[in-house]
């Protein structure tokens, strides 16, 4: 059994646009953007890519994904409800963040919760085009 789990911020969120870009079905449309591949972690987050929908006219930002030494950060900037509801259904950790305009933070703290957030993904992407 193995018992080392994949807890590099970095690592996780190259994993996480992995599978963002090449997942199939309600994330088909999803692209990573604005990405830094030199991104170095640090202790509040260093910015590493965006997420867009790449149907969207207005070429808008879904959410954006930072890094820290230990884990991944998902700043959900559109579906924030819906985000965090699914988010906690998945068994991983959410809060808001109050800023203008709210954000949903959801936490990725290892390579297997990866697959936990593609819900939250397809979840959100489920409630913009119903507002649609």
């Amino acid at each position: 059994m193995v018992h080392d789990r994949l807890r590099d911020g970095k690592r996780v969120a190259q994993l996480l646009a992995s599978e963002l870009e090449g997942n199939g079905g309600a994330l088909a449309s999803l692209v990573v953007s604005d990405a830094d591949p030199d991104v170095d972690p640090t202790d509040d987050g260093a910015f590493a890519y965006a997420v867009r929908d790449e149907r969207d006219a207005e070429d808008e930002r879904i959410a954006e994904v930072y890094v820290q030494q230990d884990r991944a950060r998902v700043e959900f900037l559109v579906g924030q409800d819906v985000a965090a509801d699914v988010g906690e259904e998945q068994n991983l950790r959410v809060r808001p963040k109050a800023v203008r305009p709210p954000r949903t933070l959801v936490f990725v703290e290892d390579g297997a919760q990866v697959k936990w957030i593609l819900p939250v993904f397809e979840a959100v992407m489920s409630a913009a085009r119903d507002d649609e």
